[in-house]
């Protein structure tokens, strides 16, 4: 079964976190903050993207060929967690 993730990800778990918050990150670091409330640590972030996955794991999607090339590239589903 070939997975493609399409939630997970630093995007996703930052507008969980902080919705709309406006930031830039490099490297796992947080280089521009600009929202009032404080920003979520790099262990929040990976938590939640953790959690995104888990989610996605716990779900049975089943790709077609033709999705699967579209998605990574590939016809055997490389770049997807088997």
């Amino acid at each position: 079964m070939v997975k493609i993730y399409q939630l997970y990800g630093v995007d996703t778990a930052m507008q969980l976190l902080r919705p709309n918050a406006r930031y830039e990150i490099s490297n796992n670091v947080i280089t521009k903050w600009e929202d009032y409330r404080e920003q979520p640590t790099w262990e929040e972030i990976q938590e939640t993207m953790d959690k995104i996955k888990a989610f996605e794991d716990s779900i049975p999607t089943v790709w077609s060929p033709a999705q699967i090339k579209e998605y990574t590239g590939s016809s055997n589903g490389a770049l997807c967690k088997n």
